[in-house]
Formats: C-alpha cells, structure tokens, sequence
C-alpha cells in the first residue's frame, strides 16, 4: 500500500484506523477480585480482634488491601470498630503489600512477600529491590481520614507502588488467571501472612499454581540460620509468638514449626 506523501494526510489515515479498531476491554482498567464489602467481612472473620481465630501474633487489628491486576488499588477495609482501632500507618503497608504481591508474581508462579525476605538482605540477589517502585506519594496521603478504609477510600482508582519484603502480601488467584493482590498489616510479619493466607482462602482466590516451594507454593519459608541465610534463598525470620504453629496448621508455611 503506498501512502500520501503529505504528513497531515498519513496522519488522518492513521487516526481512521485507530478509530475503527475494536475495541479491547483489556485496555480498561482491571476488575477487582473481591468488592469492599467481600473484603471486609474476610477480615473480620479471620482476626481475633474481630471474632476471628487467632494468628499467632499481637492478636490486633488489620487493614487488608486489594489491587487488581493492574496495579490500582480497588479495596481498602480495617477489621477494627474505628479507623484507628488498628496500627494508622498499616493501612499503606497493606496496600503496598498487595502491590508487590501482585507486581512480582505471574499466572504460572507467585511470590508471597514473605519469600522476598532473604534475597533483599545485603548480598543477596535480590538486594535494593525495595527501591524499584517508589511509593506514589500524590496518592498515598490524599483525601480525608474520615473515608479511610470505606469503599470510598481515596486509595481507590489509583496505583499505589511499593514493594515490601516481610510478610503479608499474596498474590490473587481465582483458576483461570491470576487476577490481582491482597495485602494485610497491623500485627507482626508473621501473623499478618497468616491472616492473609486465611482472608485469601475465604475470598475464594487461592488457587495458586506454583511458587517458590513446590509443595506449599507461596507459603513463608522459615529456613534462616543464626546467621541469617536461608537454605532456600526465599526465607523468612521467625517472630516472637505462636505465628509459625498457626501457619503450620494452615498449610501457610514451611519449615518453623511441626502441625499439631
């Protein structure tokens, strides 16, 4: 085919093709694995604080986030009665949990954050990781304190960034396609991968199909020596509570404990 010479005319003939493209609704932004409402009562049932079973930890409230799988940020809740009730600051960890739970794992292999411990340590393969994807500040501190956590939250719509390397951030499956992350804060590293493994398992997108351990997928490893290294490479240290007996009962970790 030869085209016109003139550039304004080989422009129009370009902006006609695109025009008549069909449209893609990949091109739009991604659904959200689970609304606000769904989100929410996930959390609820599986913090103690809340009613739920006990994870190990501090046994504190949590803020739980949800990015789909584009990076936006599509639900944000607290399982505390007010805004406060549960750590303030834990509820951008948890979306910047979601964040890296999602930004690094693929439809045929998640990462957990909790795998990414060993490997950000100096030395380690995956040292200065932290800095790749800064955190977008414009939304991080935007709107009013009193939507936090609503299905209003001004996270919502935006892409948060971040990359967080201790636990509590996993990535979203529902058995076709992995299809967002889901971030918890609000208690130690531990227990947060706990509540998130339970809170994932209860939204119905736990159908991971490999990780970094073959059995256990996306589970935290609790692999460190003394001195810190991880046979594996994607350890995990332990924390100082029951975390690594209730992952064990789960099915969330491995290694740390011995199921009962």
């Amino acid at each position: 085919m030869h085209f016109p010479q003139c550039p304004s005319a080989a422009l129009g003939l370009l902006l006609l093709a695109i025009a008549v493209l069909p449209y893609d609704p990949a091109w739009a932004q991604a659904p959200c694995p689970a609304d606000h409402d769904k989100l929410l009562s996930a959390l609820k049932a599986n913090v103690k604080a809340s009613g739920g079973p006990a994870n190990g930890g501090f046994e504190s409230n949590e803020w739980a986030a949800i990015v789909a799988r584009d990076g936006t940020v599509c639900a944000v809740a607290f399982s505390g009665p007010t805004v406060d009730a549960q750590w303030p600051g834990s509820r951008l960890v948890a979306a910047e949990k979601a964040n890296t739970a999602n930004g690094l794992s693929l439809a045929n292999m998640a990462l957990s954050t909790a795998n990414l411990y060993a490997g950000v340590q100096p030395g380690g393969p995956l040292f200065g990781l932290q800095a790749t994807n800064p955190v977008n500040q414009a939304a991080a501190y935007a709107g009013d304190a009193k939507t936090f956590g609503s299905p209003n939250d001004p996270l919502i719509g935006k892409p948060i960034g971040g990359v967080v390397v201790f636990g509590g951030g996993l990535a979203l499956y529902d058995g076709k396609a992995i299809v967002g992350g889901l971030g918890v804060s609000g208690d130690s590293s531990c227990a947060d991968h706990n509540v998130a493994w339970r809170v994932r398992a209860a939204l119905g997108l736990d159908k991971v199909p490999a990780g970094v351990n073959p059995n256990r997928k996306d589970a935290i490893i609790y692999d460190l020596d003394p001195g810190g290294k991880s046979a594996s490479g994607w350890g995990h240290p332990l924390c100082a509570g029951r975390e690594a007996d209730i992952a064990a009962e789960l099915g969330a970790s491995v290694g740390g404990s011995v199921p009962k």
